[in-house]
């Protein structure tokens, strides 16, 4: 039986990062896919390039943006100033939509002012509640409750109060009401970079300090001995002294034999379709959000837009329920429900389609409310004891940013590497 010090599971960011960070050559990484990358892989075909999904990169901490710049030697990295907007009656109004009230029809400006000035005294126990009692009832249900629904495929009352965390464009009532006169629409994604050749390109720079020959793709880890440190894949055992995982938390502690409340680790599914079309759509704008409940996206993104390319380049997000299943008939309906959605909110109008991709994100994003928070804190934490590490947005069951996964994989190695010193 093979052995290594450190087992590492899943090649996406944050497995790579471990392995970059860490001052020890015993790893091995086992990575389920043909290929490194985890969401971040992206596709190329017929000149156009998408990503699994729109994976744009905000980083707040210099020096890691730094070093991935550097790693990828002349690969140009654009610098991008946000454009995002939300289509809205048959318009297009500036994102967030709280703070951009005042491009709205003069009659439901004047209704959100009201229901802004009369809101709940109440601040909300859950997320839609809270919703409620910072913005009232016009800003909540012209945008943030249908749009946050279909994102999330649930009711937000299930939803902690703090669910998306600083990712959330919180505003004040002075904020909102005078951002008419002096326009801030500025957030923790103002600004982004994007690598020409997609997303895969930084996955391929934190690659740059692994080593080729201890990553094993196409080896899936089945179940996991914990009392004796071995790990079952599809090819072989492998004996550890630490295992390092960014899979899903309810994945590995399934491997692990480790019970849990599946109903509390909860989670949406998003269906991705990348669509390339012959000739240019709207101009200017990088994504476009869509509450209307009879559309079915949430989300419609434009490559073509950051790129200056002169084909129209989509990538579509539909929000679907965790247990929700698609045959190939009904993904191809939902395309087909897709292309047409997009005529009637003006997105397409004459161009063909020339090239299209569709990959399923499940998980995509997690359920966090209180009890969810707990539960993945107390299993992450039965694992750890027997050194048994959940790291990454889904490994830790939260909402964070691909930077984030970076530095907790970073912070990990170092306190590994103290502990064995």
């Amino acid at each position: 039986m093979e052995r290594t010090r450190y087992l590492i599971v899943g090649a996406g960011v944050s497995g790579l990062a471990f392995a970059d960070w860490l001052r020890d050559d015993d790893y091995l990484i086992v990575e389920a896919e043909d290929e490194i990358g985890g969401y971040c892989r992206t596709i190329k075909r017929d000149g156009f390039v998408w990503d699994y999904s729109g994976h744009f990169f905000h980083f707040r901490h210099p020096e890691i943006e730094r070093d991935l710049v550097e790693r990828m030697g002349d690969r140009r990295v654009l610098r991008v100033e946000r454009d995002s907007r939300i289509w809205y009656a048959d318009r297009l109004i500036d994102f967030p939509f709280q703070k951009n009230i005042h491009q709205l029809p003069e009659d439901e400006y004047e209704q959100c002012v009201r229901d802004l000035k009369d809101r709940p005294e109440d601040k909300g126990g859950n997320f839609k509640e809270m919703l409620y009692a910072r913005y009232g009832r016009g800003i909540a249900e012209k945008f943030l409750i249908p749009y946050n629904e279909k994102l999330y495929a649930l009711n937000l009352t299930a939803l902690d109060a703090d669910a998306m965390g600083r990712f959330f464009p919180h505003a004040s009532v002075e904020e909102i009401l005078g951002n008419a006169d002096a326009p801030a629409n500025d957030g923790y994604n103002a600004t982004f970079t994007y690598p020409e050749g997609g997303a895969i390109q930084y996955v391929e720079a934190l690659a740059r300090g692994v080593r080729g020959d201890r990553i094993a793709l196409g080896e899936r880890v089945l179940a996991i001995n914990r009392k004796a440190k071995v790990a079952t894949t599809s090819r072989r055992q492998i004996g550890y002294d630490r295992l390092i995982s960014s899979a899903p938390l309810v994945a590995l502690l399934d491997m692990c034999s480790v019970d849990y409340d599946s109903g509390v680790l909860s989670h949406n599914k998003v269906q991705v379709f990348n669509l390339g079309f012959d000739t240019k759509g709207p101009t200017d704008v990088h994504w476009i959000y869509y509450p209307q409940r009879d559309l079915s996206f949430y989300r419609v993104g434009f490559y073509d837009n950051i790129f200056g390319s002169d084909r129209m380049s989509l990538y579509v997000e539909v929000g679907l329920p965790w247990d929700a299943e698609l045959s190939d008939d009904e993904r191809g309906a939902l395309k087909a429900r897709v292309l047409s959605d997009l005529q009637t909110c003006g997105v397409l109008t004459n161009q063909t389609l020339l090239a299209s991709h569709d990959v399923l994100l499940d998980p995509a994003y997690v359920h966090i409310t209180t009890q969810s928070n707990s539960e993945s804190a107390a299993r992450r934490e039965l694992l750890a004891a027997e050194d048994v590490h959940s790291i990454g947005r889904y490994g830790a069951w939260t909402y964070c940013s691909i930077e984030d996964n970076i530095v907790e994989a970073r912070q990990l190695a170092d306190q590994l590497a103290t502990t064995n010193s």
